[in-house]
């Protein structure tokens, strides 16, 4: 069992396909396909069951998959701490980020970033939360930027920014004519949210719980873009960082409005895991993700 057959073998899980996994490895598809049964054959048991093109790990694929990660994650930190001893530059970094941070907040960093250390590469995915903390724990990213960072003990989390939450609505809208707003004239109004699932959506939930206030959720979205349209095309209002809106203000889609009782911040944080020896590209990138930070 060799480190890049896991490594193909995780491919093929991150990527949901043999034929992405197979581009991601420079193979065919058909040198990925048998580098797996000979893994299958190696441990006598089946590891990936197809239903025609949909996937799913068997338990033995499962736990394989964990330990995979884990031998990998621990592979390119020792690699990352050779080329430190030696003196040599370069390395990568791999930084999941939530949407909304990653769209509209990461990039000016990122090229901070290159221009300063051209020879390290980085990678970057936009994934939602919880698998973001998951990904952290397993070591197949380095980094996991998100909004309302969670306490947990596997986590280390290092403030980034401050997004102030704004209410955003239709430049028709009724509330459009005032520049803020108190909360209670938000009680009853149909409202575009984030799922139920995620932070951003916990955190507004209990915003509004503590000013008394009851919205009408007519739809829910994952997506910030998908939230914005909602409300321009008229189907509601709703609460989001104002980084995300800054163009639609600018170009007079839609209408922001602060909070009088406000106002409420969303944190940013980069986390990362507290056990890990932090390779010195990963250090870098967090340097310059803080260095605007008191």
């Amino acid at each position: 069992m060799d480190i890049e057959t896991l490594k193909i073998f995780c491919d093929i899980i991150k990527h949901k396909s043999f034929t992405l996994a197979a581009a991601a490895n420079s193979l065919t598809q058909s040198a990925v396909s048998q580098r797996i049964k000979v893994l299958e054959k190696k441990l006598g048991m089946a590891l990936i069951e197809r239903h025609g093109t949909h996937l799913k790990l068997t338990k033995a694929g499962e736990v394989l998959y964990k330990g995979a990660e884990r031998i990998l994650a621990g592979a390119r930190e020792l690699e990352e701490h050779m080329k430190e001893i030696s003196g040599r530059t370069g390395g990568s970094v791999r930084v999941a980020t939530i949407y909304s941070v990653g769209l509209y907040e990461l990039d000016p960093f990122v090229k901070r970033f290159l221009q300063s250390y051209p020879e390290i590469e980085v990678h970057i995915e936009y994934s939602r939360a919880d698998k973001i903390y998951g990904d952290l724990i397993s070591g197949s990213i380095d980094l996991g930027i998100v909004a309302y960072p969670p306490n947990k003990p596997q986590l280390r989390s290092i403030p980034i920014s401050d997004d102030e939450l704004v209410l955003i609505c239709a430049l028709n809208h009724p509330l459009a004519q005032y520049d803020s707003i108190s909360m209670k004239e938000l009680d009853g109004q149909p409202f575009v949210a984030f799922e139920k699932d995620m932070p951003t959506r916990r955190a507004l939930d209990e915003i509004l719980h503590a000013h008394g206030v009851t919205v009408s959720p007519k739809v829910e979205f994952d997506n910030i873009d998908l939230i914005k349209r909602a409300v321009e095309i008229g189907m509601g209002i709703s609460m989001v960082p104002s980084t995300t809106v800054k163009s639609e203000i600018e170009a007079g889609l839609l209408k922001s409005l602060s909070f009088t009782e406000g106002p409420f911040i969303r944190p940013i944080a980069v986390l990362y895991r507290r056990s890990r020896s932090l390779p010195p590209a990963v250090k870098k990138f967090i340097s310059v993700l803080t260095e605007n930070q008191v």
